[in-house]
C-alpha cells in the first residue's frame, strides 16, 4: 500500500501543467506572481532583451498594452539567450525599460527561454501545439498570444511587431 501511495504521489507531482496558470513566476522586483491573475484577458508573453535590434519593440509593446488594456495584458520576460543581449541585472533592466520606453506592463525576472536551463513556462509554450508553429525560441522578442483561458492561440516570430495587424486582429 505504501508503494502504491508513493507511485501515485510521484505521478501526481510530475504531472505536466494543465495551463500557463500553473506556473509560479517572479516579477522583475522579485515578488511572486502567476499569470492566473490575468484570467479573462488575453496575454501576450514576450521574451525581451535590451541590446537587440528588436529592442525598439518595447515602445510598441507599451502602446499595445495601453491601447488594448481592457482585454490584453503584455508580460515581458527578459532573457540573455541570444548574443548576450540582456546582460544586465533585473534592476538595470527595469531602469532601462522605464527610462527609455516608459514600460508599465508587467515584467518578469530574467529567465532562460531555451537550453538546459529553460524556464518551465517557456518549455511549456514552445512544446504546446498551436496553429502557427512549435519548437525553441529562435531570437529575442518572440511573442506568444494566449486566450482568455490561458490557451496558446498564436505565436509570432521576432519580426512581427507588436502593433502588426496579425496581432491586433487576434485581439
Amino acid at each position: 500500500m505504501k508503494i502504491l501511495a508513493l507511485v501515485f504521489a510521484l505521478l501526481f507531482v510530475s504531472a505536466p501543467p494543465a495551463s500557463v496558470y500553473d506556473f509560479k513566476l517572479k516579477t522583475i522586483d522579485g515578488s511572486n506572481f502567476s499569470l492566473k491573475k490575468y484570467k479573462g484577458k488575453k496575454i501576450l508573453v514576450v521574451n525581451t532583451a535590451s541590446k537587440c535590434g528588436f529592442t525598439k519593440q518595447y515602445a510598441d509593446l507599451q502602446k499595445l498594452s495601453e491601447t488594448y488594456k481592457d482585454k490584453l495584458v503584455v508580460v515581458g520576460f527578459p532573457a540573455n539567450n541570444f548574443g548576450q543581449q540582456e546582460p544586465g541585472s533585473d534592476a538595470e533592466i527595469k531602469t532601462f525599460c522605464s527610462d527609455l520606453f516608459k514600460v508599465s506592463f508587467p515584467m518578469s525576472t530574467k529567465v532562460s527561454v531555451k537550453g538546459d536551463d529553460i524556464s518551465p513556462l517557456f518549455k511549456y509554450l514552445t512544446e504546446t501545439e498551436n496553429p502557427d508553429f512549435t519548437g525553441e525560441v529562435k531570437w529575442n522578442f518572440e511573442k506568444f498570444l494566449l486566450d482568455e483561458n490561458g490557451k496558446l492561440i498564436h505565436r509570432y516570430r521576432s519580426a512581427v511587431t507588436p502593433m502588426d495587424s496579425k496581432i491586433t486582429a487576434a485581439l
